[in-house]
């Protein structure tokens, strides 16, 4: 099996050896980001374990039981040459099993960086509690302004929590040690947390609260729903829509213009009170064309009026995924059908792990380790070294 970590040689990332322990959502989103940007990423899964994890692009694995000292000895020996190491337990599990980041793992490599991310705060009241998404949102004050007027708080999938709030923050914390270790050439250990995270992602309105922006309850502002010029209508065609942007005054001519109404015929769309009759206006006018129709209206025009696309349709015409961010002289890996691009998985435990421990410590199977029945990867030879 070809090393997928060696498909792009002028990647970022090139030559960044990750330990990923298996976890879901905002740790393998973390590792998906440093893959996808040439990092060789090897996650590390639980004997007999069936992963439901979808964010494997690029990556490989290898099954160990953290619970014998024989894997934590592997996993060791793989730690003395990686770079990274993304925790994704909830806090003191690292410790009960010996790989304390700053008792342990950072005197064993003191390049390395030990990224744990966890859901609340690693203090604090709700530090030993379980949750999700959701309530990582709830207790960030981020989803108290998600939502409809009047209407309960409305969590959007996992997306802000979990991934922009979790993962991707994650990810930013991996590369600012990277470069701070460029510096003095030692790791450290970076707290990453979903509370924090989404809390940071919404500055703007949090900021912004005094302002004619955001000042109003949920759902009643300028960029959540409330705006009739900020929002989404549904189409002649039930369940498909329109959504329209049209802040700006010469935006909001060219929308009036192509739902073919003069200005001077609605309310004045800075008069608050007016917001409601305006939107019910555009309400009716969206559904008298099918969203197709509508395309033909605004396509190549200022209005700030597009359809809302769906995942399917994309798939279905052939849309192209890309990585996150271009970087023009040293791109990441491109994303394509082959590495699951809009399928994702595609990578069982052990896929692809002989190769990779041939590559950062030399190991060959049958002669420094064997596979188990259960996919567990045990020495074979105690003198094998890195």
């Amino acid at each position: 099996m070809q090393c997928l970590h060696a498909m792009h040689k002028m990647s970022p990332l090139k030559g960044i050896k990750v330990i990923e322990l298996a976890g879901l959502a905002p740790g393998p989103f973390a590792g998906l980001l440093l893959a996808d940007f040439g990092a060789s990423v090897l996650r590390i899964d639980r004997p007999n374990s069936i992963s439901g994890d979808q964010l494997t692009r690029n990556k490989t694995s290898i099954t160990l039981d953290l619970r014998s000292q024989t894997s934590l000895n592997i996993l060791l020996r793989l730690l003395t040459t990686a770079d990274i190491l993304i925790d994704p337990f909830r806090p003191g599990v690292l410790e009960r099993l010996g790989l304390s980041p700053t008792e342990a793992l950072l005197k064993h490599n003191p390049r390395l960086i030990v990224a744990r991310m966890t859901g609340f705060r690693r203090d604090g009241k709700y530090k030993d509690m379980a949750g999700h998404d959701i309530n990582y949102l709830a207790v960030s004050g981020v989803l108290s302004m998600l939502g409809r007027p009047a209407e309960k708080p409305h969590a959007p999938g996992n997306i802000l929590g979990d991934f922009a709030g979790g993962g991707a923050v994650c990810f930013q914390g991996i590369l600012l040690a990277l470069i701070s270790r460029s510096h003095t050439g030692r790791g450290q250990v970076v707290e990453a947390n979903m509370v924090d995270g989404s809390a940071y992602l919404a500055t703007f309105p949090r900021l912004g609260r005094n302002t004619p922006a955001w000042a109003e309850a949920r759902g009643e502002n300028l960029l959540d729903g409330g705006c009739p010029y900020y929002d989404t209508y549904e189409t002649k065609d039930a369940g498909r829509y329109f959504a329209v942007g049209a802040l700006e005054p010469q935006f909001y001519a060219a929308l009036v213009r192509g739902l073919g109404f003069e200005i001077g015929e609605l309310p004045k769309r800075e008069d608050r009170k007016e917001w409601p009759v305006l939107k019910e206006i555009f309400t009716r006018k969206f559904k008298e064309k099918t969203r197709a129709e509508w395309e033909a209206v605004f396509d190549g025009t200022d209005a700030c009026a597009t359809p809302v696309l769906e995942q399917r349709e994309l798939q279905e015409d052939g849309y192209e995924q890309r990585p996150v961010v271009h970087l023009v002289s040293t791109p990441a890996v491109p994303i394509h059908a082959d590495n699951g691009g809009w399928t994702g998985g595609g990578m069982l435990p052990g896929d692809g792990g002989v190769d990779t421990l041939r590559e950062w410590v030399g190991w060959e199977r049958g002669k420094d380790f064997e596979v188990r029945e259960d996919g567990t990867f045990v020495v074979v030879n105690s003198k094998s070294k890195i």
